[in-house]
Formats: structure tokens, sequence, C-alpha cells
């Protein structure tokens, strides 16, 4: 029966990644309470004395009209608030394009699965809304599902762009054979095996294209709408980032010079610009997840000393571990001899094990050295049981899964 002090250490290596997981969700929930408090204490700061001058103008304007026009302030609010719910309907003062025909029906639906919802067009009818809520479960499902697969593809086209940089690189340095071609006889180049993207070179590349197509978008959309330049980039911003708050929105006049060619460069531009700051955001979150690990390991077994003395000492009284990788990686394989948790506890604990046990754990390390060299010799392993818990990014779902290990940063070889 192992001591109670290795039972108690293997306990808390089992329970180590759930509490890791819900320190790494209670630190974000902490940081992002922070970052609304901050944000809201900046904006207030900005737009508050904004706000309460556009009130006073608007009291004296309204009182002005009143007075002149001999109308009651009653019965001029009364007929405000009808303008209100004509804006609501999509009734504007100027002329504008209708709302509901099939082009404005189409650039409705299409803010709507994408999540953006401008709130310029909505629907008046007690059927248009029942519609809306079943069509946009389905439709935003299958937009999410799109802007996941379109990450996966430009994080595998990046990854084999960079790559080919780095091989060539590594042959212009001499490091790599003049006739080195991509292949299993010769995968196993000891620079390139296991060579993955840094996941600040990809967000360096995505933020700069995000960056480029914004100002091309807001190049056009100056030119056309006739907003200003800096309204135009915020403009890009809100709509890319789906955020969506309708105070600008393009292609709502009656028409447009060249209104065909306007109306597809739009949609090119929603669309790519949405995808490319889905992506960004994506691989912002990873940065973001390291630095929550980074801060957790800061604060790794501080609150208890005692159990980092003990995992120290055991350590250096069992410097070699024959089977340390297997217990690391999870690898199943088959060895003969026994090799259970009974001799498992005594060795940690420092006991003296039979030579017996020691050739069982030999022969565990023996097979997976000879299953290792099997890999580099026939190429990268594509699909190897690892615990992707060692770096603290577990699979995930969604766009993390995706990212999952195509990075050096998520990576489980790290």
């Amino acid at each position: 029966m192992p001591p109670r002090g290795a039972a108690g250490s293997c306990r808390r290596r089992r329970l180590a990644p759930l509490n890791e997981d819900n320190g790494r969700f209670l630190l974000l929930a902490a940081l992002i309470a922070a970052y609304l408090s901050a944000g809201a204490t900046v904006f207030s700061a900005l737009e508050s004395p904004s706000e309460a001058a556009a009130q006073l103008r608007w009291n004296r304007t309204l009182h002005n009209f009143s007075r002149i026009f001999n109308i009651s302030l009653p019965e001029l609010r009364a007929f405000l608030r009808s303008y209100e719910a004509a804006m609501a309907a999509g009734i504007r003062v100027d002329a504008l394009r209708p709302r509901w025909d099939f082009p404005g029906a189409f650039y409705f639906v299409g803010t709507v699965v994408s999540t953006i919802g401008f709130g310029m067009t909505t629907p008046a009818t007690v059927a248009g809304k029942v519609f809306l809520i079943v069509y946009g479960l389905f439709g935003c499902a299958g937009t999410i599902l799109f802007f996941n697969l379109f990450l996966e593809r430009i994080i595998s086209l990046l990854a084999f762009i960079m790559k080919a940089c780095h091989e060539r690189q590594l042959r212009r340095s001499g490091l790599l054979p003049p006739n080195f071609r991509r292949g299993p006889a010769v995968s196993g180049v000891g620079s390139l095996v296991g060579w993955k993207p840094s996941v600040y070179h990809v967000m360096l590349i995505l933020g700069i294209f995000a960056i480029t197509l914004s100002c091309c978008a807001s190049a056009m959309y100056t030119a056309v709408e006739g907003w200003n330049y800096v309204d135009s980039l915020y403009y890009c911003f809100v709509t890319f980032s789906t955020i969506g708050f309708g105070d600008f929105v393009s292609s709502q006049n009656a028409a447009y010079q060249n209104q065909g060619l306007y109306r597809f460069g739009n949609f090119i531009f929603i669309l790519m610009g949405v995808c490319c700051i889905y992506s960004l955001f994506n691989v912002i979150s990873i940065v973001i997840k390291q630095v929550l690990n980074w801060v957790l390991k800061k604060f790794e077994c501080r609150c208890c000393p005692k159990c980092h003395k003990s995992s120290a000492r055991l350590g250096r009284r069992n410097a070699i571990t024959p089977g340390a990788r297997l217990r690391r990686h999870n690898i199943s394989v088959d060895a003969d001899g026994q090799y259970d948790s009974d001799t498992e506890g005594r060795r940690l604990s420092g006991e003296m094990i039979s030579m017996r046990e020691l050739t069982a754990s030999n022969k565990v390390s023996l097979a997976i050295l000879q299953k290792q060299l099997s890999e580099t010799a026939n190429g990268y392993p594509r699909n190897v049981c690892i615990n992707t818990r060692q770096n603290g990014f577990s699979a995930g779902v969604g766009a993390l899964a995706i990212m999952n290990n195509r990075l050096a940063e998520t990576s489980d070889s790290r």
C-alpha cells in the first residue's frame, strides 16, 4: 500500500488540471470585470459632458420652437414620439432606398446571420418577428461554423507559407541540404521536426491584413458615403467586429454612382473584414490565455509551501524515473512484467524496488523510445494521444479546438 503522502500527491496531481481550469476561468472573469469598469470610467469621462451639452441644446431648441409656433410642449413631444416610431419602421426624412425590397431584405438577413445587427431595419409584424427567431437560430449557427472553417484554413495557409519561408532560411544558412524535398524520408531533419508558426507571428500578419483591409474600405466609404475618414474607420471596426451600433450604416441611400459595383465591393469588404477580425480575435485570445497561464504559474503552490518542499524532495530522491515520460504523455504501450500502482507508489516514496520491477520500467521506456524513433523516421506523427493540458491549452471547442496544437504556443511538444 503506498504511503499516505504519495497518495495525497497523486490525488493533487489528478485534480490539478481541473483546479487550473477553474482558476483560469475565475481570473479571466475578474480581469473582464476590471476591464469593463475601466472602460466604463473612460467612456463616462469622455462622453458624459457631450451628452449633457446636447441635452441642454435640445431643450433650448424645443422651447424656442414651442414658443415661436405656439405649440404646447405635450403636443410637440407626442409628434416627436410618432417620428421616433416612424424611424424605427425605417422611414427617414431624406429619400432612402426601400427597406424590404429584395436587396434591402438580403442586406438585412446578412446583418442577422453575421450577428452585426445594425438596427436600421427591423421586422415590424408579429409574423416577421417569429420568423426571425427561427431563421436567426440556424443562420447564426451556420455562420459561426463558416467562421470557424475560415479560421482553420487561414491558420493552415499561414502555417504553410511561414514553414516554406523557414525552410528557405534554413537552406540559405546551410542547415538543410540543397536537394531537400518534403516527404517521409527526409522529414526528420532536426530543424523542421515539430516546427509550428508562432502565435505572435500569426497575430502580426492578421493584424496587418485587418488594418490594410480597413484602410481600403474606409477610403471607399469616404468617397461614396461622404463620411470623414475617422468615421469610416470607426464604422469598419464596428461592422467587422460585429458590434453593429447602427449610427453609421453603408449602402442606405436611394442611388449611388456605380451602384452595383459599390454594393458588391461593400459586400466583399464586410465579408472579408468579419472573417479576418474573427480570426484575429481568436488568435489574440490565445495570447490572453498565455498571460493567464503565466499568472497562474506565478501563484502555483505559494499557498502551500509544504507541498512544494515535499515535491522537490521527491524529485531529488528519484532523479531517474523510467516511467515519467509514459505518465506525462499518456501513451498506452504494452510491456512485459509487473508495473502497477504499488510499484509506482513505492518508487516515488524512495523505497528500493526489485530488479524485475526496474527491468519492466526500462522496457516501457525502451518501447516509447523505439516508437518515437519510428515516428521520426517515417515523418511527423499525425495522431498521438497526448495530454494537451501540459501547456494549459485543453482541446476546447470551436475556435480554440481548431487552433489547438496548430501554433507553437499551443503545441503539446513545448
